[in-house]
């Protein structure tokens, strides 16, 4: 007898093992063929059953589309989702939200070209329950800003229109209300993705690295590691490309390897000046900057 053979998608990741869908619908405990073979939910893979044996085995990750990464103390990049169509920032009025770090996930899903959307829970609070005014510089570069209430379910449907048809991961800091979120959207898969962990051999106690909840409507990837997030390393003049207020200007700077800081005829720090670019959004930027160079040293001393 040969090897058969087979692709299909990850949709549970628990770092050494995954749970796979096959491509005829059928959801399966995998081992991974190679120790340095880097999944997470969301990746397509191959896959090859031995005679004999009782379990699938992922050979080989296909190439992917894109991957959302984070990085590490040491600024190592971790991998937390892949071929993802959009990214969407939970926020919320109260507990108060960390407008930087709001800036820091929109920057991870540029770097990446995913899409990336704001979504305003806890619409059921009161108006003057806290400030919110970090979202409108999002509103006027074109960002979509969607209200909502996980608790009410005011605004959901609306939600659910922007995620139709696409695969979302869900991102947002401790108190938002991302898992209520989670539950009011995809409650259903949410319980299956818990039974399915029993079921693979990993124990009551382990933690899903990351998973793809499938709903009637579109798909969102879950991945714990995203509520304490900074963006991958990347050189220092591409940071601007987690803003799109200056990428856009970038190239009206008098030189090309300009970083806005404190360069002659800088055409970004002329924009914050007059207003035109938000000088939260600047100081952001200029944050992300010295965070990237931090990264990058300890990388380069080896963590």
């Amino acid at each position: 007898m040969s090897d058969r053979e087979d692709t299909g998608c990850v949709v549970e990741s628990y770092g050494r093992r995954v749970v796979v869908e096959r491509a005829g619908g059928e959801r399966v405990p995998c081992k991974l063929k190679r120790k340095n073979l880097d999944l997470v939910a969301g990746d397509e893979v191959n896959l090859q059953l031995s005679p004999g044996d009782d379990e699938w085995t992922v050979t080989e990750r296909r190439p992917r589309r894109n991957v959302l990464c984070r990085s590490d103390s040491r600024g190592r990049s971790e991998s937390l989702a892949a071929n993802l169509d959009q990214l969407g920032v939970v926020v919320s009025p109260r507990p108060a939200c960390d407008p930087f770090v709001v800036d820091r996930y929109i920057a991870g899903a540029r770097y990446a070209g995913i899409d990336a959307l704001l979504i305003v829970n806890k619409l059921d609070l009161p108006a003057d329950a806290g400030d919110l005014s970090f979202v409108e510089p999002f509103r006027a570069l074109g960002m979509p800003v969607v209200p909502v209430s996980a608790h009410s379910g005011a605004g959901l449907q609306a939600l659910v229109e922007r995620l139709t048809g696409r695969r979302s991961l869900l991102a947002g800091q401790s108190g938002v209300g991302k898992s209520s979120l989670l539950n009011a959207l995809a409650g259903e898969a949410l319980r299956a993705t818990g039974a399915l962990s029993q079921g693979s051999g990993e124990g009551r106690h382990t933690t899903v690295s990351s998973a793809i909840l499938r709903t009637p409507w579109g798909e969102i990837a879950d991945s714990p590691g995203v509520r304490d997030y900074a963006p991958p390393v990347v050189p220092l003049k591409d940071v601007q490309l987690g803003f799109d207020e200056i990428a856009s200007r970038a190239h009206e700077c008098r030189f090309q390897d300009c970083l806005h800081l404190r360069e002659p005829q800088c055409a970004v720090q002329a924009a914050v000046e007059s207003g035109v670019i938000d000088p939260r959004r600047y100081e952001s930027y200029r944050r992300l900057l010295n965070l990237t160079r931090q990264l990058d040293e300890k990388r380069g001393w080896g963590g």
